[in-house]
């Protein structure tokens, strides 16, 4: 082993370690979403509804990431509050192509950000606005309205377009995110 390899190695174990709570109405793309970060040889092909939870690691922009890709179906959710005390990030997934489910998306998200164990934490908020190739979609402009995201004044969000699918607009969220995460120390 050169010199060289060993310094990599030991940057390479420092890596900061991120607890993400993936969430999110069900069939809004989260899972399509973290297929993105998976290895060629285990990603998936057909990407089938999240029952209870699935939780995946990868290292992005110098972290070492483990994800917890939470069900949406209405059954579910009420998991998801078993993991807000351990999270580093939230990564909030609409389905901006599912208008008549804004009002329910909504209420999920305050729902878990007026929760006891988030209301007080300084966390970022990555939202992705899914699913925008799809006709009548909803904007980000739209979206931001309709979720009174100017609103959330204690906690860093930002909102960006993508395409679970294709992974349009992926890794600049999770580029936002990491960049979150690294000054939050």
């Amino acid at each position: 082993m050169g010199l060289l390899d060993k310094i990599s190695s030991l940057l390479s174990s420092k890596k900061k370690e991120a607890n993400i709570l993936l969430v999110g109405l069900d069939n809004s793309g989260k899972s399509s979403i973290i297929n993105h970060f998976k290895t060629q040889d285990t990603k998936s092909i057909t990407i089938n509804p999240t029952v209870g939870f699935n939780v995946e690691k990868f290292t992005f922009k110098s972290l070492n990431f483990t994800t917890y890709d939470m069900s949406g179906q209405g059954r579910y959710r009420n998991l998801w509050e078993h993991y807000y005390r351990e999270t580093d990030a939230i990564v909030y997934v609409i389905d901006s192509s599912d208008k008549l489910r804004y009002v329910v998306s909504k209420e999920e998200f305050y729902s878990m950000l007026n929760h006891q164990d988030l209301k007080n934490k300084n966390i970022p908020i990555l939202i992705f606005a899914n699913k925008v190739d799809i006709k009548n979609a909803g904007t980000t402009n739209e979206i931001k309205n309709e979720f009174e995201l100017a609103k959330i004044r204690d906690k860093s969000w930002r909102i960006f377009e993508s395409n679970g699918l294709n992974s349009n607009g992926i890794e600049a969220g999770f580029e936002w995110l990491a960049e979150e995460i690294n000054n939050s120390n």
